[in-house]
């Protein structure tokens, strides 16, 4: 439980569950640029967009990729309804990198304003998942928050 100076903080998607603990700060990617929510921070309904989703406690952070969805702040508590995450660790960066590749190639041929819409949506959540595997890489210094595992 969140005290009067951490966040209580739970990500998930319609599959599974990728963080649930304290923070100091969450950083995500708002539908119109970084969010960063410290506690006692106002109530808060939002959209988000495609980029990293970043959770800080004591020093460690844990870095996750999201790609829209919507974040809520209420009570020291947020909580983050991704449409798809996963932890940066497990991002295949060459497999980003060909949903790139793939992207930038169709934009040329599009056909319509929906195919182009969609491509560029396609490029932007690559080129956001493909950043967040090189923030992680380039910290090597990194601490991860270790999260606690519950009992079923």
């Amino acid at each position: 439980m969140a005290t009067g100076n951490t966040l209580h903080v739970e990500v998930v998607t319609a599959e599974r569950e990728l963080y649930r603990g304290e923070a100091d700060i969450v950083d995500a990617p708002g539908a119109d640029g970084q969010i960063g929510i410290l506690p006692r921070h106002e109530a808060l309904l939002t959209l988000l967009g495609a980029g990293p989703l970043i959770i800080k406690l004591r020093g460690a952070e844990e870095t996750l990729f999201v790609s829209g969805g919507f974040l809520e702040v209420s009570n020291d508590r947020v909580t983050v309804l991704a449409d798809t995450a996963e932890h940066a660790e497990e991002i295949d960066e060459a497999r980003a990198e060909a949903a790139r590749r793939t992207a930038q190639e169709h934009l040329t041929d599009v056909r319509s304003n929906t195919e182009r819409a969609e491509l560029q949506a396609q490029l932007a959540r690559a080129i956001s998942r493909i950043r967040v595997a090189e923030i992680v890489r380039s910290r090597v210094d990194r601490r991860r928050i270790i999260m606690p595992h519950s009992e079923d």
